[in-house]
């Protein structure tokens, strides 16, 4: 039977299993408190200090990502003390970031970091800084790094080493020359020479504008997308995507959250491999070869006459030779369900036992 523990939040008495700590048990009632480091599926920090609570009897604050509910504690989620710690972390923030950067950012309007300095009502701040100006690296296809948004909360470090297991970025440099950059032997260098897949990990998770699709920058805003929900449509494991989508174009691809079959993430080519969908040598209607073999030319044809020739040209080479003269190779592009009429085609009909399927290829 499993164990639960009893304890209060903010006047709120709850109940949750052993083990859970104070920000699950606080969300799982219903009670929010905010994060930045903080991710549902990564081990956490405690590095932003955005989450802390106050406890009865516990002098300091403590992050309520990291600290386990126990039973009789009593917790204060929203105190002024508090109020002024998380205000305070999100001044020091602010004083290392391009606020103005908020006007062509493309998070912005789902920047969890500019939401929560909108909620604070923080219009600036006294603190200064040295500030570096670190250049947008551009130095791979797929992802843009904009250090100078990176607010350092470890998302990315954390889920290339936990989910993806490459290890790739990690904190260099010191003071406020750190960044999260890719590195080899303790060094930074490029992404590719660091090893990185491309798998877009770091960009789902990012909090900010730091990361981002290389090929969507200035392209649109978040409030312009449409969120269709979708199927991968490479391979088949049948990761659960969410499409965004701009005058009928996909525009961004993330994992969708909390699906059973991929949890949220995503491979290099779920998540950017979409370009064919919109490319201009996408065929859109049949062409049928004319002319002397290998060098004839294709003119376009109905899918009626189209789906003749095949038919005509199957019968011809089973007639002529035999149905193990034929092969079939199905796309992980088509459904388990066209996967299985086209395998059932070639067997039943042609009479060949020769299926095979691209993802063995």
């Amino acid at each position: 039977m499993e164990k639960v523990v009893n304890l209060t939040i903010n006047g709120h008495k709850v109940s949750v299993p052993e083990d859970t700590t104070i920000l699950e048990a606080a969300r799982q009632n219903g009670i929010q408190i905010p994060t930045l480091c903080y991710h549902p599926r990564l081990n956490p920090l405690g590095h932003c200090r955005m989450c802390v609570v106050e406890v009865a009897g516990v002098e300091k604050p403590v992050a309520s990502c990291e600290t386990p509910a126990l039973e009789g504690m009593e917790v204060f989620t929203d105190t002024p003390a508090i109020r002024e710690v998380r205000r305070g972390m999100l001044e020091l923030m602010i004083a290392a970031h391009p606020v103005n950067g908020c006007y062509t950012c493309d998070r912005s309007g789902n920047c969890e970091f500019q939401n929560f300095v909108y909620e604070q009502g923080i219009t600036g701040t006294d603190l200064s800084t040295d500030t570096y100006c670190f250049p947008v690296v551009q130095d791979n296809p797929f992802i843009a790094r904009d250090y100078e948004k990176c607010i350092l909360c470890g998302r990315c470090v954390q889920v290339c080493r936990e989910v993806q297991g490459r290890a790739v970025l990690d904190l260099v440099h010191n003071g406020f020359s750190t960044k999260a950059a890719p590195v080899l032997n303790g060094e930074e260098v490029s992404a590719k020479e660091a090893g990185c897949v491309f798998c877009g990990q770091c960009v789902q998770v990012c909090p900010v504008g730091a990361l981002v699709e290389k090929n969507r920058r200035y392209q649109d805003r978040e409030w312009e997308m449409k969120k269709v929900k979708s199927v991968c449509p490479y391979c088949g494991v049948g990761c659960n995507l969410d499409l965004y989508v701009k005058d009928n174009k996909i525009v961004k691809v993330m994992g969708r959250e909390h699906p059973e079959v991929n949890q949220g993430w995503l491979c290099v080519k779920g998540r950017f491999g979409y370009d064919y969908l919109h490319h201009d040598g996408r065929l859109t209607t049949p062409l049928i070869r004319e002319g002397e073999k290998g060098k004839g030319i294709f003119r376009e044809a109905t899918w009626e006459e189209a789906l003749q020739v095949v038919a005509d040209n199957l019968a011809r080479i089973k007639d002529t030779y035999d149905p193990e003269a034929l092969a079939v190779i199905t796309s992980a592009k088509c459904t388990n369900e066209e996967n299985y009429l086209i395998q059932k085609f070639a067997r039943a009909v042609i009479g060949t036992n020769n299926v095979d399927h691209c993802a063995r290829l």
